[in-house]
């Protein structure tokens, strides 16, 4: 068993046309406890949160499925049990899932749906899954079933990360979410010169598409939300070239939606490690074969088009450095981030840094020029 205690306060210089706040406030406890037999391994986790914002709800729904416009008040983030037998291992239930080998934007990491209530600081939420895998030393099969969609989570509509047309009163109604499972498969082979493998996906985009609809009567717009079905075909490939690693990945999405997009990402990247620093740098791309989406939400997307760039330095054992930066081609959104951590004896951590966002309003990173801030967490471990 394990777990932390952690409080975060963020403060943002500049306050936003729908939010005057100056400073939030957060606390996370999370607990987690494992338990093995022979070929058995059952895993649970729990969180309970709150904060000064109203991002966590205050009663004790989205306990499980994780679809609360806000943050549930108390959520299982882990319950899955692991059946593993020679070169098979089965896991069902609650549990975070994975894809690709890009570090920064990782196009074919389709059952990772994420919490953006803040843009560009997002964690991964779980999902409610089967998973087989079957592997040997150098080939892999991933199978993945899930049942029912999982979606992201998007910013609140009267908190300064939704970017809001002026002049117009929305009103939000309750989503549309579609009915019927997820399944992706992906198969990973470890080659004398390369790792690659290939994936596909079939179910329901977790970024929402909105219906717009005035309401006259009442002098405002009717927003709702809606997740297109989306289909995926997906690459990555991981080579060693001397002293630095070449990553490449690339996925093609299409959909039967009349409203969704067609289009392509992908991301080639460098990866050194010097010394105590790791350097991470590369571009993310993306082409839009057909374009039928007018309005949507959608980070992965907007983090394209950009040079990445990510770098850790290790002080010490208790001291380390962060950077990471994304720029757009055009030079018209620019995000930047630097933290320093220090351990404190064996339980404690503390974190500090500071976001930057610049930009031009019709960029969705520029969109967010009003929101860098300044960030300390607090963590006691155990």
């Amino acid at each position: 068993q394990r777990g932390f205690l952690e409080t975060t306060a963020l403060v943002f210089p500049q306050t936003a046309p729908n939010d005057s706040a100056h400073a939030v406030g957060e606390a996370l406890f999370r607990y987690e406890a494992f338990y093995k037999l022979t070929n058995l391994r059952f895993a649970a986790a729990v969180d309970a949160r709150t904060d000064t914002h109203q991002e966590t709800g205050r009663d004790w729904g989205g306990v499980w499925w994780d679809r609360a416009r806000r943050r549930p008040l108390f959520a299982v983030r882990r319950l899955s049990a692991t059946y593993t037998r020679g070169r098979l291992t089965v896991e069902a239930g609650k549990q975070l899932i994975r894809w690709g080998k890009a570090d920064v934007l990782t196009p074919t990491d389709r059952f990772a749906p994420r919490d953006f209530l803040n843009v560009v600081d997002s964690d991964f939420l779980p999902i409610t899954a089967a998973r087989v895998t079957y592997g040997t030393q150098s080939d892999t099969v991933d199978l993945i079933l899930s049942p029912r969609l999982t979606p992201s989570r998007v910013p609140l509509l009267n908190q300064r990360w939704a970017v809001l047309p002026p002049a117009i009163p929305l009103h939000e109604l309750d989503p549309a979410f579609p009915g019927g499972p997820q399944f992706g498969a992906r198969w990973n082979h470890i080659g004398a010169a390369a790792e690659y493998s290939f994936s596909f996906y079939n179910g329901y985009d977790h970024l929402p598409l909105f219906h717009v609809q005035p309401n006259f009567a009442l002098q405002r717009a009717d927003v709702q939300r809606f997740y297109p079905q989306m289909r995926m075909y997906g690459a990555d490939a991981a080579a060693p070239l001397g002293p630095v690693t070449l990553k490449g990945e690339a996925a093609y999405f299409t959909s039967t939606d009349p409203q969704a997009d067609n289009y392509a990402l992908w991301v080639l990247q460098l990866e050194r490690q010097a010394g105590e620093w790791s350097l991470v740098a590369g571009y993310a791309g993306q082409v839009t074969t057909v374009h039928r989406s007018t309005l949507g939400f959608s980070p992965v997307r907007g983090f394209a088009r950009a040079v990445v760039a990510h770098a850790g330095y290790t002080i010490d054992v208790n001291r380390s450095l962060a950077f990471e930066a994304v720029v757009r081609q055009n030079g018209q959104g620019v995000y930047a981030k630097a933290e320093y951590s220090q351990a404190f004896g064996q339980h404690w951590r503390a974190t500090a840094g500071f976001a930057l966002v610049r930009g031009d309003p019709a960029d969705f990173l520029g969109q967010y020029r009003r929101n860098s801030h300044a960030i300390l967490t607090l963590r006691y471990s155990f």
